[in-house]
């Protein structure tokens, strides 16, 4: 069966809401029967499926990868041999055996062709055990007159032919059987939460392990940012005249800032692909949004924890800070969670606002905001106006900064030029030891430095929650 119309006409809104893509908007009118049997509107989707005009697909899997992962989102796996002889039968009888191996790719960078494409989605839709699989294609706007003269023309010889009547007689007569054949409904042995999950956070990780470009950024993207700071400040001083406190001030002011950008960066780049991969497979209902959210959280703790590492290692001893094992570790772990919230923080904004670019505008500026209010570098926190030292304890970089100065300052003693200088001479030898500039900066700061980093690490799984939460908003919107 084909369905012709012009554009706007309500195909794809007829092949939605046939396959259960319209699960809680819109009036049907109308029945839809399967071998004489009734369905109800919560069964189109388990009876049906729908191939999409645009082929959403993983461009870093190859063909055999992505229906073998498909399969085990939509099949619970008891047998292992007959679980991969579906996919290969899959394989085999829309031809792409001959390009199993071979990545999707995408059209900038080759691939397979774009028909390889489309029918790997078939592919995919076929895998779920579909009793009819619905595929849908646009027509170019100078055929579409065309194409309506000869809809028409079809419709009216085939309503007075007698194969229309013949068929329209065995439609009513299926209804009155006494015994009607079974719905083949699809596959519901289907793996459980836990499952899926694991099976989206394999696949999302080597998606982007094959991505060498990808790779290498989101590891070195913070030692590049260092290298600047490094070659600006070369290595810092205890002579408070030759910027002892300015120089270690500043460093700890952008490794603040910084860090969230850079996290912010990763998930703008890479996540909106998988976003346009969960919406999709999510309609069909292999799993729900927020588990490909959770999945992409999870997959980036171990880079994070490299990248923060190889980070530190080289800027923290070479800029000379504090010279103590245990110090530089309290250092890494203090900028490895402002560069985990900053990529949360844009997975959740991407929950919600579908232009990564305005998302990139939006964490940039709480960035900034957070810097300025909670961080107590440019101006005392307890000097601010009372609404914005309120603020300040809703802003990750107040804890962060916090830490970060105990962590630097404590212990230090500075010399201010020669002996004979005093306070009077010069006010910037008031300060001789760290302690003293921790107590002006952040007073009592020593004293809160494990409680400090427990609401510094909060932050993260508040925001994991969150995205949760968001995500199960946009999967209810966009089912509407």
């Amino acid at each position: 069966m084909c369905i012709l119309g012009s554009s706007g006409s309500g195909k794809t809104t007829l092949l939605d809401a046939m396959s259960g893509r319209l699960r809680r908007a819109g009036t049907f009118l109308g029945e839809v029967y399967v071998n004489g049997r009734a369905l109800r509107r919560e069964q189109f989707q388990d009876c049906f499926s729908y191939v999409l005009q645009s082929d959403t697909l993983l461009s870093s899997l190859t063909v055999r990868e992505t229906l073998h992962y498909t399969a085990l989102l939509a099949i619970r796996r008891d047998n292992p041999g007959s679980f991969q002889k579906k996919v290969e039968a899959v394989m085999a009888e829309l031809s792409l055996s001959h390009v199993a191996d071979r990545l999707i790719g995408n059209y900038s960078l080759g691939g397979i062709s774009t028909g390889e494409r489309r029918r790997v989605s078939i592919a995919a839709q076929l895998l779920q055990d579909p009793m009819d699989l619905t595929s849908v294609d646009t027509q170019s706007k100078e055929r579409e007159i065309d194409t309506s003269k000869r809809v028409q023309m079809i419709e009216s010889a085939y309503k007075k032919s007698a194969i229309c009547h013949k068929t329209l007689k065995n439609i009513e007569r299926m209804k009155h059987l006494k015994t009607l054949p079974m719905v083949p409904f699809k596959t519901k042995d289907s793996p459980g939460v836990f499952s899926k999950l694991g099976v989206l956070l394999r696949r999302v990780t080597r998606n982007l392990v094959r991505n060498k470009l990808a790779v290498i950024m989101r590891l070195l993207q913070n030692l590049i940012m260092g290298l600047f700071l490094l070659f600006f400040v070369l290595r810092v001083r205890s002579n408070v005249l030759k910027g002892a406190i300015q120089d270690r001030v500043g460093l700890l002011y952008q490794f603040v800032g910084a860090t969230p950008y850079t996290g912010m960066l990763n998930a703008v780049n890479l996540f909106p692909v998988l976003r346009a991969v969960s919406d999709q497979e999510s309609q069909d209902g292999l799993y729900q949004k927020w588990q490909m959210m959770l999945a992409y959280a999870l997959h980036v703790l171990p880079f994070s924890v490299v990248a923060t590492m190889i980070f530190s290692s080289v800027c923290y001893w070479t800029l000379g800070l504090h010279p103590e094992v245990a110090r530089f570790g309290y250092f890494s772990a203090a900028l490895l969670a402002p560069h985990l919230i900053g990529e949360f923080l844009t997975l959740v904004l991407l929950g919600i606002v579908q232009n990564p670019n305005i998302v990139n505008s939006v964490v940039a500026l709480l960035s900034i905001a957070g810097v300025l209010v909670g961080s107590g570098f440019l101006r005392n926190i307890q000097e601010m106006p009372i609404p914005f030292k309120i603020i300040s304890y809703f802003t990750f970089q107040k804890y962060c900064s916090e830490i970060l100065v105990v962590n630097e300052f404590y212990g230090l003693n500075f010399t201010c030029g020669s002996s004979n200088v005093s306070v009077t001479t010069n006010p910037m030898c008031a300060f001789t030891q760290g302690i003293q500039f921790i107590e002006k900066t952040c007073p009592g700061a020593t004293s809160r430095f494990t409680m400090n980093f427990l609401i510094l690490y909060s932050f993260i799984p508040a925001l994991v929650i969150l995205g949760i939460v968001v995500f199960k908003i946009r999967d209810h919107l966009i089912s509407r």
